[in-house]
């Protein structure tokens, strides 16, 4: 068995492991990066950005549906799946190309294999041994299934869901979440008649309420069906579709049901026990510095508790090297992490939600407002409805920005900047908002929150 040495050894090479191992060898550490598959992990490979890729086509598709509106005469003549595919595939691997060369100028060697950690704080990949200082372990996330629902050629997860060489017809999506909802909405632009069941009251339960109804609104004009409140009893897998059945008998007939029932910690077989590394749920512990209970190993990104976002693992990643370089980041605060939703229309948020606040300050302790994107004029040369709500404390500083409408993801950064510097609205409220934007709309709430609306009552 051969051993190698560093000052860091990185076990994934997603979004929270690469900024790891970059960040370290910027500050000067030997970064040995373990990765079994291509560097970017899920968001790159199969999660954010083939998925935004292909809700980008499905945008192209609306927007030439809709183009006699704008005096412009075009013909949407049909879709080319496997074309899709390719160009989804293009972007990644130039991307993927992009970051290879990145770890590789900053000197980190890439060691591509499984790895399993020891319990003398070492990762063994094959009969070789890479042993560091510091370890973070980095390994990401899978999608999860349910019990007795099983995959195959028409009940699939996303992964499959991004190599599919066709488009479904009858689509049955099993999860309201972020990836059910978006999913939905793709498809739905690519011509396939779409049903969302879903457990819980409504879409997206972790949004604040108002977004979901709004989003509920949108889906229903848009003829996409959801079944809230929802659980299936079984889906069966034929030659030519799927038969879903919900509890209390109700069936669904589709020839794809896409399972997106969430995500969980790729933490299994890592020899992380035999590490004495401590798991709840399958998730790894950490406090608030992201320190494992073994000394000199810590984690990042989905396989910790809390929000499953690429922008959080990097973020996460880019803590733990300044840390273990000895330097004192400012702790991360999950309140400040935006969400985005790049469904038609998009979600975007960040803060806490009303029922959050309420719960927090009391319904008399806050002060919430709603701005429709039918008063903005950018929103209605784009086309889209939605609305802007702002929640502050009475008195006090904003705790949360949320957004409904076609590109609001592009605005949550202001909404995220009056969070996280406890601003006031009457702080906020004099500032000059670009005329015609959307971002408009973000002012037209600061200011009626302010006291002084102008276009809203």
């Amino acid at each position: 068995m051969t051993e190698h040495t560093f000052d860091l050894v990185v076990l994934g090479g997603g979004s929270g492991g690469y900024a790891a191992a970059l960040r370290a060898a910027e500050l000067g550490k030997s970064v040995a990066l373990v990765e079994r598959d291509r560097l970017g992990g899920t968001c790159l490979h199969r999660g954010c950005i083939p998925t935004k890729a292909l809700l980008h086509a499905a945008e192209v598709a609306d927007t030439v549906r809709s183009a006699s509106t704008s005096g412009v005469q075009a013909t949407l003549g049909g879709f080319d799946p496997i074309a899709m595919i390719a160009h989804r595939r293009s972007i990644v691997d130039r991307k993927t190309k992009g970051l290879e060369g990145l770890i590789a100028r900053r000197g980190i060697t890439v060691v591509a294999g499984s790895g399993s950690l020891t319990s003398d704080r070492a990762v063994r990949v094959g009969d070789d041994l890479y042993r560091g200082t510091d370890i973070v372990l980095a390994t990401g996330s899978f999608s999860r299934t349910i019990p007795g629902i099983e995959l195959g050629e028409r009940i699939i997860t996303s992964d499959a869901a991004l190599t599919l060489e066709r488009i479904p017809e009858r689509v049955i999506v099993l999860g309201g979440g972020v990836i059910g909802v978006e999913f939905a909405s793709a498809w739905r632009s690519l011509g396939a008649e779409v049903t969302i069941v879903e457990g819980l009251d409504r879409l997206v339960p972790n949004e604040d309420a108002t977004l979901s109804a709004s989003l509920e609104r949108a889906f229903r004009r848009r003829g996409i069906v959801s079944k809230l409140g929802a659980r299936v009893a079984s889906a069966v897998e034929s030659a030519d579709g799927v038969r879903v059945t919900l509890e209390g008998g109700d069936t669904l007939e589709g020839d794809t049901l896409l399972v997106a029932v969430g995500r969980g910690p790729a933490t299994s077989g890592l020899g992380l026990e035999h590490a004495g590394v401590a798991l709840e749920r399958g998730f790894v512990v950490v406090d608030e510095s992201l320190r494992t209970n073994v000394p000199g190993v810590w984690a990042v990104g989905d396989i910790t508790p809390g929000l499953q976002l690429a922008h959080r693992g990097f973020q996460q990643g880019i803590f733990v090297a300044e840390q273990i370089a000895q330097l004192a980041p400012a702790p991360i605060d999950e309140r400040l992490i935006p969400r985005v939703t790049y469904s038609s229309p998009e979600l975007a948020s960040v803060g806490i939600t009303q029922a959050a606040a309420e719960e927090l300050y009391g319904a008399e302790g806050i002060k919430s407002v709603e701005f429709d994107l039918a008063g903005n004029a950018r929103s209605e040369i784009l086309g889209t409805r939605g609305l802007v709500k702002v929640i502050r404390k009475v008195d006090g500083p904003v705790v949360g920005v949320h957004l409904v409408g076609d590109r609001v993801g592009e605005l949550i950064t202001e909404g995220q900047l009056a969070v996280a510097w406890d601003a006031h609205p009457e702080d906020i409220a004099p500032l000059i908002h670009a005329h015609p934007t959307q971002s408009e709309a973000l002012g037209e709430a600061f200011l009626a929150l302010a006291g002084k609306p102008l276009h809203s009552l």
